[in-house]
């Protein structure tokens, strides 16, 4: 495990869903701008890794919505040479990720700890 992957391990679940979430924002507002194309992989790399290192430790009902964003991230990810090109599908990148981030603030419970 890299010191990266020990680090945010070590965080609680709760924080670990935030830098998912925080990831995730940053897809969104970074989809929509050609200008930042080419820093969409890293972050849905980033944003699977941390759903693959949180995903023991959340509940089932988290947990099963944590993989299908996984798998659609990987169909993002995959797709992405293609889809960038594409500002309807920059459009809907930004959309869904903005929609995985809040569902990930919401699953953390840091909202409703402020």
């Amino acid at each position: 495990m890299t010191v990266y992957a020990e680090s945010f391990t070590k965080e609680s679940p709760a924080r670990q869903l935030g830098a998912l979430a925080a990831t995730l924002g940053r897809v969104a507002s970074s989809a929509e701008k050609t200008t930042r194309a080419k820093a969409i992989i890293p972050m849905l790399d980033e944003c699977i890794q941390f759903i693959e290192w949180t995903l023991s430790q959340q509940t089932d009902a988290a947990s099963k919505e944590l993989k299908d964003i996984r798998f659609m991230l990987n169909l993002w990810r995959d797709g992405w040479e293609h889809a960038q090109t594409d500002e309807r599908l920059r459009t809907l990148l930004s959309v869904q990720a903005r929609k995985w981030s809040d569902q990930a603030l919401e699953y953390s419970g840091l909202l409703a700890q402020t």
